[in-house]
């Protein structure tokens, strides 16, 4: 389905303001977008019948650290979760979505609120977190790596190990390490039966000399100049598998990477991916 874009501001097109400058995305919790968060709070803490759920919100108060308040009726959690600011307010949200009370209806008005304030942020494919927003093009291309690695029992468990590198680089708390990890193993999983089906611990590093190794054994789809047609997928497992800077320490102490590498490396993954299990990558002999 193609999404219209939304109709620029009458000052944008009239030329008096700068998209770059109001339309974000915007990161955190913007003044404009404070309100609206709040408000959802509680209709996202609220059951099937209306009722609040302040067991949930007592767990979230802990999770978060943010104390209750006293009224006439004992504790509440529910109002302090409802006066969170910037990104408490995020964690509040996204606890929220991971304890899953709210329903469909509660979920799209959140979604709403998010796309309309520009926010950087989004509700995951999953419905049970936040996730930072992509080009929907590079979204869904990740998610199509992803399914058709999941329906190819010879990429073993390349979709799980994609899925939790997107994640990683994507969700509400990133961990790029993680993130990169998860990328390579991806890519070792789908590219295994291919590469080096009889070495049970296979790694990229293993992989990427058993091509060096035996390159007339391997093609790619598409013809290279050269002459060597698995360059282009060589070199490509090559720059994320040397690009892994935290894999070993040293006395110079051990260099994680960064949220913008580890990023790449998830895209640079599922296009591996992508190849192994489409039969771009073969080998001949």
């Amino acid at each position: 389905m193609t999404t219209t874009p939304p109709r620029p501001r009458f000052s944008v097109r009239a030329g008096l303001a700068d998209t770059s400058e109001y339309d974000g995305p915007f990161k955190g919790v913007p003044d404009h977008l404070l309100g609206p968060l709040q408000q959802w709070v509680p209709m996202g803490l609220r059951d099937f019948i209306g009722a609040l759920r302040e067991d949930v919100a007592r767990s979230i108060c802990l999770r978060v650290r943010i104390g209750a308040v006293r009224n006439d009726y004992g504790l509440n959690y529910v109002a302090p979760l409802a006066q969170a600011v910037g990104t408490q307010l995020l964690d509040v949200v996204d606890e929220i979505l991971l304890a899953g009370v709210p329903d469909e209806d509660v979920r799209e008005e959140l979604s709403r609120k998010l796309d309309e304030g520009g926010s950087a942020y989004r509700i995951n494919d999953a419905g049970n977190g936040l996730e930072e927003r992509v080009t929907p093009a590079v979204r869904d291309a990740v998610r199509q790596s992803i399914t058709e690695a999941a329906d190819q029992q010879t990429a073993g468990s390349a979709a799980d190990h994609l899925a939790a590198a997107w994640q990683a680089a994507y969700g509400r708390s990133p961990q790029a390490v993680r993130a990169y990890s998860e990328s390579i193993k991806a890519v070792e999983a789908a590219a295994h039966a291919i590469i080096q089906p009889n070495n049970p611990k296979a790694t990229l590093g293993t992989m990427l000399g058993e091509i060096k190794g035996a390159r007339h054994k391997f093609t790619f789809a598409i013809p290279a100049a050269t002459g060597d047609p698995i360059a282009p997928a060589e070199a490509m497992m090559r720059a994320l598998w040397d690009g892994q800077t935290s894999r070993h320490g040293s006395q110079g102490g051990t260099v994680p990477e960064t949220l913008e590498a580890a990023r790449a490396g998830v895209h640079l993954a599922a296009t591996l991916v992508q190849w192994f299990v489409s039969g771009a990558v073969v080998r001949t002999h």
